[in-house]
């Protein structure tokens, strides 16, 4: 299992157009050949900063999606709203406790 990671930081004229494609998309990327978990945090002091964390079956999997239509579509439209660049990490999954 690999866990991405990824932290936007957007202006904040562009916070409501990002929760809207975001809400719209959720289920289609959610939905993608091997993606297992989709969820989206926001900062409780700096709400203009979010983190996407998505569990995927595996590396080839995540880059399936990274090189999809979907993907293509979504960043265009999420980058747009940027204040600082974004930052990603793919982790291995050791321990889970529930």
């Amino acid at each position: 299992m690999l866990i991405r990671i990824v932290k936007m930081k957007f202006e904040i004229k562009a916070v409501d157009a990002f929760l809207e494609l975001f809400d719209e998309n959720k289920e289609k990327i959610r939905g993608f050949e091997g993606c297992k978990h989709l969820e989206l945090y926001r900062d409780q002091k700096d709400r203009t900063l979010f983190f996407t964390y998505s569990y995927w079956a595996s590396e080839s999997h995540l880059n399936s999606y990274r090189h999809s239509a979907l993907f293509a579509e979504v960043w265009k439209a999420t980058k747009k709203g940027f204040s600082h660049k974004p930052e990603a990490w793919s982790l291995d999954q050791l321990i889970e406790l529930n």
